[in-house]
C-alpha cells in the first residue's frame, strides 16, 4: 500500500469505525467500511470519484470485471449499473473506500477554461478508467474528510475543494477522456443524454429502436455506443434500473413485490420473480426480509447504499 493510500485510509478510519455507510458532507461525500469479504450486490454507479484507500474490491460493468486495489480511482461516465463486491477484508485489514459526487455542470465549465493537456503517447479514451490516486487528488480528499469535524467551514470550503479535484481531474490522465465525454455532440454524450432520460422515464413501453431514434443514430450504431459505455444492451439496462428501482420501492416504502413490478413497467409478476431472483439471488419477499435484517443490524449507519438517487444529469 502506498503512502498516500495509507494516508487516505487512516483518515477514513477515523470516521468510519464500525462497518457500514457513512454519509457525511450533506451526503456529498460516502465513506465504505467492511470487515470481511462481501457477496456480489448490483448497484447503480453516477457520476463520481470510487476510491478505494484499503483492501481490494471488484466491480463489474458489463461482462467486464475492474479490480479495485489500494490507490486506485474509479470515475464511471455515466448512470451505471454495475455489480460490486468486496474481495479482501478482515478484522485487522478492512476494506475502506469513499466515494464523491462530482457536479458535471462545472467540470464542462472548467473544461472551456482550461487548456486541455497533450495526450500521452498511447493514451486510449475509455468509458470506464480506473487509475493511480495521485497526491494532489489524495490531499484534497483528505482535507474534504477533514471538515466533517469543522462543519462550519464545510459550507465555504467545500465547493472549493470540490473545485480542485474537477482542476486536477481535468489536468491528469483522465484529462482528455473527460473532455471526450463533455462534447456536446460526442456519441458518449448522446448516450449519456439516454441514460439520464430512460432514469425518469424507465416505466414506459420502450424499444431499442425508439431510443435510437431519440439520440439520432441508426440501430446498429446506437446499440455499438451504448454497449461501450454501459457494458450491456439497452433493454438489458432497462430491465436493471427497473429491478433496483423496485427492490428500493419494497425495501424502503414498504410496497408488496406485485405493486413494485407494476410500478416499475412489468406487466407480468411471474417474469418479474424471475428476473428479480436472477439479479439479486433470491424472490423478492427473501431479499428483502435479508435486506431488512442487514438493516436492523446497522441501524445507526445509513444503509441505503445499493440505491443511490441521481443527482447529476447531463
Amino acid at each position: 500500500m502506498s503512502e498516500d493510500a495509507q494516508k487516505l485510509a487512516k483518515a477514513i478510519a477515523k470516521i468510519a469505525q464500525k462497518d457500514g455507510e457513512y454519509p457525511i458532507l450533506q451526503s456529498h461525500m460516502r465513506l465504505y467500511r467492511s470487515s470481511d469479504p462481501s457477496r456480489p450486490m448490483p448497484c447503480m454507479y453516477f457520476f463520481g470519484l470510487g476510491i478505494t484507500a484499503s483492501g481490494r474490491k471488484d466491480i463489474m460493468i458489463g461482462n467486464t470485471v475492474y479490480p479495485m486495489q489500494p490507490g486506485q480511482v474509479m470515475l464511471p461516465p455515466a448512470d451505471l449499473p454495475v455489480i460490486t463486491s468486496v474481495t479482501h477484508a478482515t478484522p485487522d485489514q478492512p476494506y475502506l473506500g469513499l466515494w464523491i459526487d462530482l457536479d458535471i455542470r462545472l467540470m464542462g465549465e472548467l473544461a472551456i477554461e482550461i487548456p486541455a493537456p497533450k495526450p500521452a503517447p498511447g493514451d486510449e479514451l475509455s468509458c470506464v478508467n480506473v487509475i493511480t490516486l495521485d497526491s494532489g487528488i489524495n490531499d484534497a480528499v483528505i482535507r474534504l474528510l477533514e471538515l466533517h469535524e469543522t462543519p462550519e467551514l464545510a459550507t465555504h470550503l467545500l465547493p472549493v475543494i470540490q473545485r480542485e479535484i474537477t482542476i486536477r481531474l481535468l489536468h491528469g490522465p483522465l484529462g482528455a477522456c473527460l473532455r471526450h465525454h463533455l462534447a456536446q455532440e460526442s456519441p458518449i454524450q448522446r448516450i449519456t443524454r439516454i441514460l439520464s432520460w430512460l432514469r425518469e422515464n424507465f416505466t414506459q413501453d420502450i424499444t431499442a429502436a425508439n431510443l435510437a431514434t431519440r439520440a439520432h443514430m441508426s440501430g446498429s450504431t446506437f446499440r455499438q455506443h451504448f454497449k461501450s459505455v454501459t457494458g450491456i444492451s439497452p433493454l438489458q439496462y432497462l430491465k436493471q434500473i427497473r429491478l433496483l428501482e423496485a427492490r428500493q420501492l419494497m425495501l424502503n416504502d414498504r410496497v408488496d413485490a406485485g405493486s413494485a413490478a407494476f410500478h416499475v413497467g412489468y406487466e407480468s409478476a411471474s417474469q418479474f420473480s424471475r428476473e428479480y431472483t436472477r439479479m439479486f439471488g433470491a424472490p423478492p419477499i427473501r431479499d428483502i426480509r435479508r435486506l431488512r435484517e442487514t438493516v436492523h443490524s446497522a441501524s445507526e449507519i445509513s444503509t441505503q447504499s445499493e440505491i443511490i438517487p441521481a443527482r447529476h444529469t447531463i
